[in-house]
C-alpha cells in the first residue's frame, strides 16, 4: 500500500524510464554480494555484544564493591550465572533463527505466539535498546579517547558526532561494507582480550598497577554482608554485557543463503566468545583481588596487571576505544531491519520497508542516526547518563523471546520439548527479575524515561495500524473494484504569461482532456493591471482555441483562488474528472532553481490540499538550444 494519498502524475519523462534509488530491485544474481557471510556477521551485528565486556564486569564489581573486599569475592559466582543465562539465550535465539528466518526476533515470536499488543512492545523495547546503545557506545567509546587525551574533553559532544556520522556513512554503503570495515577492529579487540586473559593466568601477581596509582578506590569500608538483593543488583547489572545478543536473530535476512544457517553460526560463534572473555576476565579479578577505583576503568586495570604498562596495554586500550565507539554498528544492522518488519506489518511508515541498491534500509538507518543524534547532544555526551535507561528494554525483549518460545514448544511439541520450553522457561524468569530489579533500582536515574517511553511507541504502532486500515477500507484493498471507466475530463492549466511554456502545456492538456480550461490570477494593484491587460491582449491575437478565465481575489493569493476554482468545477461537472497541468522549467543547472519563482509549487500544493483534483507537472527542460 502506498502512504502517498495525493494523485500526482509527471509529464517529461516516460512512465517506467526511471524510478527512486530507494525502490530499484538488484537482480537476483548480485544481492547476496551484498549479504553477509558469517565471518561478516560477527563484525556487523557482535560488536555491541563484545565491546559489553569493557562494561559488564565493572558493572558486577562496582556493585559488590558496597560490600567491601568479601562483596568482591562474589564476581565470579555471578558472571558464571550470567554465563549461565547467555547460554540459555544463545540457545534460544538459535531456536529463533530457525522458527522465524525472516528476522525479527523477539518480535516475530510474541507477534505469532504472545499475541499483537505484546509483540509491540517487544518491538518497542528493542528499538529503545538499539537507539540507546548507539548513544552509549559511542559516548563510552569517546569517553576511553578523551581519558587518555583529557585536553579533547570539551570537545566531546562533537566527537560523538563526528563518529555517528562515520558509522552512519559506513552503513549507508551497506552492510557488507560496514562488516568489512569493522572486521579488523572487533579481530584486534578480542585477540587482545583472549591474550590478556592467557597471559594474566600464568601471573601470580599483578606485574603493574600504575594505572591505578593515586586514584581513590570506590571499594566500601567494614561492609561484610553480603545479601540475595545485593546479588541480584550485581546480577541484573553484570546482564548489560547481554544487550547485542539478540542481534543477530533480528537481521537474519542480511545473511547470504543458507540464511538461518549462517546467523545459526554466527550466534554461536559471539556466544562462545563472550562467554569466554566474561568468565576469564572475571577470574582474573579474583586472581589479582582488584578493587575498583575512581577514572580508572577495571579492563584498563586487569591490561595493566597482566601485560604491565607498556605497549601491550595501550593496545588493549586504544582496542577498546575503538570497539566501544563502533559497537553502535549492532543497532545500524539490527533496527532497520526490525523497523521494515513493522511497516510491512502496517506499524511504521511504509517508506522503512524500502530498499536501496545494496540491500540497505537507509531510511531506518538514517532515522536512527537522527534520534541517536538527538540523544547525543541532550545527554552532552556523558555515559554515565545513559546508562540506566540501556538494559530494560533488553531485558523486556529477553523475557517476552523466551516466554513466546515456551509457547511455540508447547504447540509443536517436538521430540524433547519439555526440556527446550524449561530452559527458556528459566530463562525468562532470569532475565524477567533483571527487568524488574534494574528498573527499580535505576528508576529515579532516568530509567522512568524508557518506562514512559516505552508505552508511548506502542500507542504509536496503534496509531499508525490504525491509519493505514482507514486507508485500506476507503482503498477497498483485498475487493474487487468497479470496473474502470472513461468519464469526461477538464484539464485546468495555470498561466501567466504567453511562451513557448504555454503553448507546451496547452498542447499536451489538449491531448489529456475533452475540455481545457485556461486560468489566470490577476490582483487590483496598478503593475499587476498592467500585466493583466498585456496578457489579455496577446491572448486574444493568438487565437489559440481555448478561452482565458481570470480569477481575481480580494487578497494577493494565488493557490487559494485556483483551488477553488477547482472546487467549484468539479461542483458543477459531476461526474467529470478535473485535471491540474502546471507547466514548469527544468533548469539546465542545480543552481539555476534559486532563480525559479516556485509558483508552481504553491499552486500544486493549494490543489492536492484542497481539492480531489490530479495534479500533473510539465517539465519543460532548458537545454541549451531550448534557450
Amino acid at each position: 500500500m502506498s502512504t502517498d494519498m495525493g494523485k500526482t502524475c509527471t509529464a517529461g519523462r516516460a512512465p517506467g524510464t526511471e524510478e527512486p534509488p530507494d525502490t530499484r530491485i538488484p537482480a537476483a544474481g548480485g544481492e547476496d554480494r551484498h549479504r553477509l557471510t558469517a565471518l561478516q556477521g560477527l563484525a556487523a551485528l557482535s560488536l555491541d555484544a563484545m565491546a559489553s565486556v569493557a562494561y559488564g564486569p565493572e558493572s558486577i564489581v562496582l556493585v559488590l564493591a558496597a560490600a567491601g573486599a568479601y562483596g568482591l569475592g562474589f564476581t565470579l559466582p555471578v558472571t558464571v550465572a550470567i554465563a549461565a543465562l547467555l547460554a540459555v539465550l544463545v540457545a534460544s535465539y538459535r531456536q529463533v533463527i530457525a522458527a522465524f528466518p525472516d528476522g525479527g526476533g523477539s518480535y516475530a515470536v510474541a507477534g505469532r505466539h504472545l499475541g499483537r499488543r505484546t509483540s509491540l512492545v517487544a518491538a518497542a523495547s528493542l528499538i529503545l535498546d538499539y537507539v540507546l546503545n548507539v548513544a552509549v557506545s559511542v559516548t563510552a567509546g569517546v569517553a576511553a579517547l578523551t581519558s587518555a587525551f583529557p585536553g579533547l574533553y570539551g570537545e566531546r559532544v562533537w566527537i560523538c558526532l563526528g563518529v555517528l556520522l562515520l558509522v552512519t556513512a559506513v552503513n549507508l554503503r551497506g552492510v557488507v561494507e560496514s562488516a568489512k570495515a569493522f572486521l579488523v577492529p572487533t579481530a584486534v579487540f578480542v585477540g587482545s582480550i583472549l591474550a590478556m586473559v592467557v597471559v594474566g593466568l600464568f601471573r601470580d601477581a599483578p606485574v603493574s598497577t600504575a594505572s591505578a596509582t593515586g586514584h581513590a578506590s570506590t571499594l566500601g569500608e567494614g561492609a561484610t554482608a553480603v545479601g540475595a538483593l545485593l546479588l541480584l543488583k550485581a546480577f541484573a547489572a553484570g546482564c548489560s554485557a547481554l544487550t547485542g545478543v539478540e542481534a543477530v536473530a533480528n537481521a537474519v535476512p542480511s545473511f547470504r543463503a543458507p540464511a538461518a544457517r549462517r546467523a545459526q553460526r554466527t550466534e554461536v560463534a559471539l556466544g562462545a566468545l563472550l562467554g569466554v572473555m566474561l568468565i576469564g576476565l572475571s577470574v582474573l579479578i579474583g586472581r589479582f583481588h582488584l578493587q575498583p577505583v575512581e577514572g580508572v576503568t577495571v579492563l584498563a586495570q586487569l591490561a595493566d596487571a597482566s601485560f604491565g604498562h607498556n605497549a601491550a596495554f595501550y593496545v588493549v586500550q586504544f582496542a577498546t576505544m575503538v570497539l566501544l565507539a563502533l559497537a553502535a554498528n549492532t543497532s545500524f544492522g539490527g533496527l532497520p531491519v526490525l523497523m521494515s518488519l513493522l511497516a510491512r506489518d502496517n506499524h511504521l511508515p511504509h517508506v522503512f520497508a524500502l530498499k536501496a541498491d545494496r540491500q540497505v534500509h537507509r531510511h531506518g538507518v538514517v532515522w536512527l542516526a537522527l534520534v541517536s543524534a538527538v540523544l547525543l547532544v541532550f545527554s552532552g555526551g556523558d555515559t554515565n547518563t545513559l546508562v540506566p535507561l540501556f538494559a530494560i528494554g533488553v531485558f523486556i525483549g529477553f523475557t517476552l523471546c523466551q516466554l513466546g518460545m515456551v509457547r511455540h514448544w508447547y504447540a509443536l511439541r517436538p521430540r524433547g520439548w519439555q526440556g527446550k520450553a524449561v530452559l527458556n522457561g528459566f530463562g525468562a524468569v532470569l532475565t524477567g527479575v533483571s527487568a524488574v530489579v534494574v528498573t527499580a533500582t535505576k528508576f529515579t536515574e532516568g530509567a522512568w524515561l524508557v518506562v514512559v517511553a516505552l508505552p508511548l511507541l506502542v500507542l504509536g504502532f496503534e496509531k499508525v495500524h490504525r491509519a493505514y486500515a482507514e486507508i485500506g477500507e476507503r482503498l477497498e484493498l483485498g475487493r474487487i473494484p468497479q470496473a474502470p471507466h472513461r468519464s469526461r475530463s477538464l484539464v485546468v492549466v495555470p498561466v501567466s504569461g504567453l511562451s513557448r511554456l504555454t503553448s507546451q502545456a496547452l498542447t499536451a492538456a489538449r491531448s489529456l482532456g475533452d475540455e481545457v480550461i485556461a486560468v489566470t490570477v490577476t490582483h487590483p494593484s496598478p503593475e499587476d493591471r498592467d500585466a493583466a491587460e498585456a496578457l489579455r491582449r496577446d491572448w486574444e491575437l493568438w487565437k489559440f482555441g481555448v478561452e482565458l478565465t481570470e480569477l481575481s481575489p480580494e487578497t494577493r493569493s494565488l493557490g487559494r483562488p485556483l483551488s477553488e476554482y477547482v472546487r467549484k468545477l468539479a461542483r458543477t461537472h459531476p461526474g467529470s474528472q478535473v485535471t491540474v497541468l502546471i507547466p514548469e522549467t527544468e533548469p539546465a543547472h542545480l543552481w539555476q532553481r534559486l532563480l525559479q519563482n516556485q509558483r508552481g509549487s504553491v499552486v500544486a500544493h493549494a490543489v492536492r490540499r484542497d481539492t480531489d483534483a490530479v495534479i500533473c507537472r510539465l517539465r519543460f527542460r532548458l537545454t541549451a538550444e531550448a534557450r
